[in-house]
């Protein structure tokens, strides 16, 4: 009988990274079942999907006590189907609050927990590494720093390096005018890209402020804004949003457009990561319910909230944070930036060195083997 791996991953970029690991374990051990919660890219690459991941994309504390109930159903349901499968692995992506929870109900059936890319327990403070010490087996984890950070706590944890590191060196990219010339762009104004989230709330608290900001902006810079619109996330969605003409929403080109674009103003997350590895110089924002984002400043523990900023050990991208999401102080700094072509050039200097520090690993193909290893183990 093959082996069964439950396997979970709770966001769009978990999704994302979730597929590439599907794929590697498939290809070392095609006979493994992987089922549980992903998107549309995991299915793809041969997750028996249970849950699409859209239906547990909530962020911030308030938003995750009013769902509660149907997140105690759905881990009902998967614990129900480990106890069916008799599965003896797991496999968690990222999303703490859920993949914690569920770690604790998994080990008591004595599932053996694999985490791969950690939560940021090191941003957080130490609450939950008492908790991950306890339920996980070992630790996959994407940042150098997370790999000393754990082994100095006890947990077995392996830098296996970045996955955007391997998707970005295959990553066929458009030329500019190829860009322009398919998204009919106007071809004597360079581009202001805007990533608002991969959120509804996201969007909504993030994107009205910065888009008036962004239209101040384009002005005195003879840009053109483009918004890079997640696939979680609907076009017609934005527009409700911001009902304005003075915007270009484009879906699946988002490093094409990082590329050729002149200036980001991004939010915090994976996208800040993806736009300092291609390149863009940018600002980074952030913006959640007031409640939320209150208790999460109580326990930050780090100077800094863009991974971009955490990976070179300074403030290189401005980092504005919520009432900073205003139009006034997105533009003024913006400016400040766009009007000095040394500080554009420096940026993008200190930029360059992440894919230094992140290396050349690839974090799917050493992750699966090291999984795929451990099962042959016990078989």
């Amino acid at each position: 009988m093959a082996d069964s791996i439950l396997i979970i991953a709770g966001e769009a970029s978990g999704d994302l990274h979730g597929s590439s690991l599907i794929r590697e374990i498939k290809n070392l051990s095609p006979e493994t079942e992987l089922f549980g919660v992903g998107g549309v890219n995991m299915q793809n690459a041969g997750l028996t999907m249970l849950y699409h991941s859209d239906k547990l994309n909530f962020m911030g504390f308030v938003e995750i006590l009013r769902h509660i109930p149907f997140i105690k159903k759905v881990q009902r349901h998967l614990i129900n189907e480990v106890i069916e499968r008799k599965t003896k692995y797991a496999i968690l992506i990222d999303y703490p609050g859920f993949n914690l929870s569920i770690a604790k109900k998994l080990k008591k059936l004595g599932v053996k927990i694999f985490y791969y890319i950690s939560p940021q327990v090191w941003a957080w403070g130490q609450g939950r590494i008492k908790k991950i010490k306890k339920l996980v087996f070992k630790m996959f984890v994407l940042f150098p720093f997370e790999e000393v950070f754990y082994k100095k706590n006890g947990i077995d944890a392996e830098f296996v390096g970045h996955p955007l590191i391997v998707k970005l060196s295959n990553y066929n990219f458009k030329e500019k005018n190829e860009l322009y010339e398919k998204f009919h762009l106007e071809k004597d104004k360079d581009i202001l890209l805007i990533l608002p989230g991969s959120r509804k709330h996201e969007v909504s608290f993030i994107f009205p402020n910065v888009f008036s900001a962004a239209e101040k902006i384009a002005k005195k810079f003879n840009l053109q804004i483009v918004v890079a619109c997640s696939n979680s996330i609907e076009e017609n969605y934005i527009r409700q949003v911001v009902n304005s003409n003075e915007y270009k929403i484009i879906s699946g080109f988002t490093y094409d457009l990082m590329k050729h674009s002149k200036f980001g103003i991004i939010k915090s997350g994976t996208s800040t990561l993806e736009a300092g590895l291609i390149g863009l110089p940018m600002i980074i924002v952030y913006k959640a319910n007031y409640l939320s984002y209150f208790i999460g400043m109580l326990l930050i523990k780090v100077k800094n909230i863009g991974i971009v900023n955490i990976l070179i050990g300074k403030t290189v991208v401005p980092e504005l944070l919520q009432s900073q999401v205003n139009e006034s102080d997105i533009f003024r700094i913006s400016e400040e930036i766009l009007s000095d072509p040394k500080k554009i050039d420096l940026m993008k200097q200190e930029l360059s060195k992440l894919s230094q520090i992140l290396g050349r690993k690839d974090s799917a193909k050493i992750t699966a083997q090291r999984i795929i290893d451990s099962v042959n183990e016990k078989n």
